[in-house]
């Protein structure tokens, strides 16, 4: 790999340059929103939701404010609450297992396997007589076992509400994330693979009574007549975020081939490292499209390869602070998962997003091989 002697400047995410890309069509898009004064609850969340549900092949789909009221409304639609535990992995963001305790209902954090996501025989080991459901997070822009899962689920009927907040357009056999189980939610937060200007989020469900209830759930407990029928949140995602995220839509395919493509340089130029694990490449597993949210590789002596790559300009990040869930001292856990601790020990996520150009990864590559030939 020939040597790259001018210093890079590749930050982990670059949100100025993916706003420059586009600037003239997002301002336009404000301009049309705010002269017809559409802020709340417009066409244009409308016309959003169903595209969104047909690219996923969903029944239903609801904009919510992010992802995380997004699962809470899953859960509370789904009935559980105080006396209920969920399994989820702790492999995860904090947000999958927040709105499971705010319900009253008790998580119960398990491991992942080798590929980052939940582990099938941790979940059959952790399941109780008071296990109403499992929240398999779609992580990284992968889909779990679902066949795997919905096995599990089906043995001791259970639910199966999917976390799928990284995951929107990933597919397992064919199926979309976020189809699998009762229902799902997804992230639209400015760094996913489609991320608006801020917080948004969406739930999707094949449940005719299950959207009807999170429709009210989102809107302060009113049906269609404007009734209120129910003590509920307001979560609801802003009509220009959903104008924006309509527009994104429209170009998603690209800028997943793109991910897609950035993930097959990395692969082609690190895989013969000993000291670093790759993810799935794209083209190595005929059953998962996966998206490339992020791309989270395994690496010997972590901290100081991280170390190492912003010396020379480039951005990393260990997920959620260096901690799974259950490590978090003050949340009351007293679960011990050894191998997602181990992993997290040596987890770390390049750069991987439609702002990088094939010099940028070069650069990335070149420099994760210097470490380790020093």
């Amino acid at each position: 790999m020939p040597a790259t002697a001018t210093l890079r400047k590749i930050p982990f995410f670059d949100y100025p340059t993916m706003f420059a890309a586009d600037e003239h069509e997002l301002l336009e898009i404000v301009a049309d929103v705010g002269r017809r004064g559409a802020f709340i609850m417009q066409r244009d969340l409308e016309d959003f939701e169903r595209h969104a549900a047909e690219y996923v092949g969903a029944k239903h789909a609801l904009g919510v404010g992010n992802a995380t009221d997004g699962l809470l409304l899953c859960m509370r639609a789904a009935g559980i609450g105080p006396g209920d535990e969920v399994i989820f992995c702790s492999h995860t963001m904090v947000a999958t297992a927040a709105p499971i305790h705010f319900l009253g209902a008790t998580p119960v954090p398990v491991e992942c396997g080798s590929d980052h996501l939940i582990e099938p025989a941790a979940i059959r080991a952790a399941v109780t007589r008071r296990t109403k459901a499992i929240v398999p997070t779609q992580l990284n822009g992968r889909t779990c076992d679902m066949i795997a899962l919905q096995s599990i689920a089906d043995e001791y009927q259970l639910l199966v509400i999917e976390d799928a907040a990284q995951a929107f357009g990933a597919r397992y056999r064919g199926q979309a994330a976020g189809t699998f189980g009762h229902s799902s939610a997804i992230s639209f937060y400015p760094a996913k693979t489609l991320g608006c200007l801020g917080d948004g989020g969406l739930v999707l469900t094949n449940d005719d009574d299950t959207y009807r209830t999170m429709k009210r759930f989102r809107d302060h407990g009113r049906d269609d007549s404007g009734d209120v029928v129910a003590w509920c949140l307001n979560s609801r995602l802003d009509n220009l975020q959903a104008a924006i995220l309509d527009h994104k839509l429209k170009s998603y395919d690209d800028a997943i081939a793109r991910r897609r493509q950035v993930a097959r340089l990395y692969q082609q130029q690190l895989s013969d490292l000993a000291e670093v694990r790759l993810p799935v490449g794209p083209d190595d597993d005929p059953e998962r499209f996966d998206i490339f949210q992020n791309y989270e590789i395994e690496a010997e002596r972590r901290d100081e390869l991280k170390t190492h790559l912003a010396e020379h300009g480039i951005g990393t990040l260990v997920q959620w602070g260096g901690k799974a869930v259950h490590q978090f001292d003050k949340l009351g856990f007293d679960h011990r998962l050894p191998f997602t601790e181990a992993l997290f020990t040596r987890m770390l996520m390049l750069p991987l997003n439609p702002a990088l150009d094939d010099d940028d990864v070069t650069y990335v590559a070149e420099h994760v091989r210097q470490f380790y030939s020093r």
